[in-house]
């Protein structure tokens, strides 16, 4: 059998890959910095290669690195799971779920009871970082993201369809000089989230008036924040109709009767292969049950 490196020094490349800092995955590990580094520069001699690009208070994969991780990360992740479930006296499944703060708020965790009564063997670690499908396989097992399209490369299913709603604060339409009109936008700041920068494009096109120009635009990369906003009348958002619906929040109204499809998805995705174990069929089959039906 080929001879491997260590598997403490594999376990302190992964952590530091992630983390991007020694002192952070030193941390982690419960070992000191020094200590960490010396299992990198141990798996750097044993490869023969350099993993990291060095920088002041920081450390960057480059193309060997990102390349070793995505080979081995999956493994180390696996085999932690193996001896956590063999540990633990019970057959423990996880997975790493990659979702935005918004839909977990509103559509995922008000039904996880539902999940955990079905499979209580079942844990979900958490991830509401960015760049989730650039993340599938490498600290991630799956994601739910907003996209008007997925890389056919990955598995991808649809959770919903939605419409464009131009949400805004009550006192737009209850105050001395209501908002009626689409046109008044032109004198309102609108806020958009950076997951679909198209939103107020293709609303302006539906509503016949492709040239407004609004007082500003300001962009969002969190859903509750923008909701918050909208409500503080510090903005019009556009904005999804289940996004509002799932508010449930008196302090914000839906602008204007138009109907505007949305061409922006919540989507389930992984990769093919991921499809095949059981957390993720498990999961995935619950998700498309249960929140997408809803």
């Amino acid at each position: 059998m080929r001879r491997l490196p260590p598997l403490t020094a594999i376990e302190a490349f992964v952590h530091v890959a992630r983390l991007g800092s020694i002192k952070a995955a030193a941390e982690e590990l419960a070992l000191s910095s020094p200590a960490l580094s010396r299992r990198v520069q141990a798996l750097e001699r044993f490869i023969g290669k350099s993993l990291f690009e060095r920088r002041h208070q920081a450390l960057r994969l480059n193309s060997d690195g990102e390349r070793l991780l995505a080979g081995i990360a999956p493994a180390l992740d696996a085999m932690s799971d193996t001896v956590e479930a063999m540990t633990s006296g019970v057959e423990l499944l996880r997975l790493r779920l990659g979702v935005l703060p918004l839909f977990a708020t509103q559509r995922l965790l008000p039904r996880l009871g539902e999940l955990k009564k079905r499979h209580p063997h079942l844990h979900l670690d958490v991830d509401t970082g960015g760049h989730s499908t650039s993340r599938l396989g490498d600290g991630l097992d799956v994601a739910i993201v907003l996209a008007r399209e997925i890389d056919p490369a990955l598995y991808a299913r649809r959770l919903d369809r939605n419409r464009v709603y131009v949400i805004g604060a009550r006192t737009l339409v209850e105050g001395a000089d209501p908002i009626t009109d689409p046109a008044q936008l032109a004198g309102e700041t609108v806020l958009l989230h950076r997951d679909m920068p198209e939103t107020f494009t293709q609303w302006k096109a539906a509503a016949g008036l492709p040239n407004l120009e609004p007082l500003a635009i300001d962009h969002f990369d969190s859903g509750s924040l923008m909701l918050e906003a909208a409500a503080q009348g510090l903005g019009v958002a556009f904005m999804l109709e289940t996004h509002f619906e799932s508010a449930n929040d008196d302090r914000i109204v839906h602008l204007f009767d138009i109907a505007v499809d949305s061409d922006y998805s919540y989507w389930f995705v992984c990769r093919p292969r991921a499809l095949a174990t059981r957390p993720v069929r498990l999961f995935h089959d619950w998700l498309v049950e249960s929140v997408a039906s809803a």
